[in-house]
């Protein structure tokens, strides 16, 4: 009786085709894979670099056994801290995954006389920290600058400082933030902050990889950015850049920081050779927007509909869980994996296949997928 309500739940999500299970192992089952954060292929190609890993950093450790706080061994963690400030010319502090850095910055920053403004898609991390630290917070219309900029005219009055959240690359659209007129905004009013998420960034976009608003010269103007080392850095963990003082507020006061085993050394020394790979990245950079471009075009082809990406994350909107569902098994008996998305990530009628596209693509591959893709929507109309 004590576990029927989780039971009723559960069988609710799957009238609804929305339980979620955990797949089983896929590695070397020959299918192309189209889900993973791997955009610049570097997971892929790990093996490459195996020898080259061992020679710099055979001694390394395989776990901190502490928090950061209370760790002996600080020698990989200050090196890769160190390779970020020099990076993106400020300090950096790390993090054992987005999700804990989100959570942990946005509760920490939250101090009296705060008002956060949050696009209305940003990730749940950050939502999840806003409600953890339980801040005045409102949110504007998706990349709708005009809609921001309402809310500040009405609610900025009452507040010492107002923290203005976004994401460069928006994870389920593939679209980009208004970081140009979020940056005017900011200049505008001496209260703004701008928090940036460059999750789904970092490593694509940038001469050296280092995100978009290193592409769009706007460094500078993010008083708060946060990277993943999980994604195109074929790693584990995360970082925040901010002020020296900003930095110094988190170690003291982020608690996903403060009361988290630190991420194994291991990770840290391979993350700072994985932020060196991508540095030099250029040619694989240009190539996989290409291949984006390319497919984008395929699925506007084939849903007759402008598609709202403008990165390697490509949606195909389905509008319903069951076919998402179907078009996904369909895809994956045709040797391609590309999985759905569904609520409570997407609202309702959101519902969606994800592509998420990667450096190591050829053209072909693009061409097979939109060709697979075709009949098997046609298929299932």
């Amino acid at each position: 009786m004590s576990q029927d309500g989780y039971r009723c739940i559960l069988a609710g999500l799957e009238a609804e085709g929305r339980l979620r299970r955990i797949p089983g192992h896929r590695a070397g089952g020959g299918l192309l894979d189209l889900c993973s954060n791997d955009y610049m292929g570097l997971a892929a190609r790990a093996g490459e670099w195996r020898e080259e890993f061992r020679a710099r950093f055979g001694d390394v450790a395989m776990t901190s056994s502490a928090s950061r706080l209370l760790a002996s061994d600080q020698k990989v963690y200050t090196a890769l801290e160190s390779w970020l400030e020099a990076s993106y010319g400020r300090p950096a502090l790390l993090f054992n995954s987005g999700y804990h850095a989100n959570v942990g910055v946005v509760s920490a920053l939250d101090i009296p006389g705060t008002l956060w403004l949050a696009d209305k898609l940003v990730h749940a991390s950050a939502i999840d920290g806003l409600r953890l630290a339980g801040a005045d917070f409102k949110r504007w219309r998706h990349n709708d600058t005009a809609s921001l900029r309402r809310l500040l005219d009405k609610e900025s009055g009452r507040y010492d400082r107002v923290m203005v959240v976004c994401e460069s690359v928006y994870s389920m659209d593939g679209d980009m933030a208004p970081l140009a007129e979020l940056a005017a905004i900011k200049k505008e009013n001496p209260k703004v902050m701008l928090y940036v998420d460059e999750a789904h960034a970092v490593g694509v976009y940038g001469r050296r990889g280092l995100g978009l608003c290193e592409h769009l010269g706007m460094l500078e103007d993010a008083d708060i950015l946060v990277g993943t080392l999980g994604k195109a850095c074929a790693s584990a963990g995360a970082f925040v850049v901010a002020s020296p003082l900003i930095k110094e507020f988190l170690i003291n006061s982020a608690r996903s920081f403060i009361f988290s085993t630190a991420l194994a050394p291991a990770n840290a020394a391979w993350s700072l050779m994985m932020l060196g790979k991508l540095a030099g990245m250029e040619r694989e950079r240009g190539h996989l927007a290409m291949l984006a471009a390319r497919f984008r075009a395929g699925v506007e082809a084939i849903t007759g509909l402008a598609n709202p990406s403008r990165s390697a994350i490509v949606p195909l909107m389905m509008g319903s869980a069951e076919r998402a569902v179907a078009i996904s098994h369909g895809l994956e008996e045709a040797g391609i994996l590309a999985l759905p998305i569904r609520r409570p990530t997407v609202p309702p009628g959101g519902e969606r296949i994800r592509f998420s596209l990667n450096a190591a693509l050829t053209v072909d591959d693009i061409d097979r997928v939109c060709s697979t893709l075709a009949d098997i929507c046609a298929e299932t109309k």
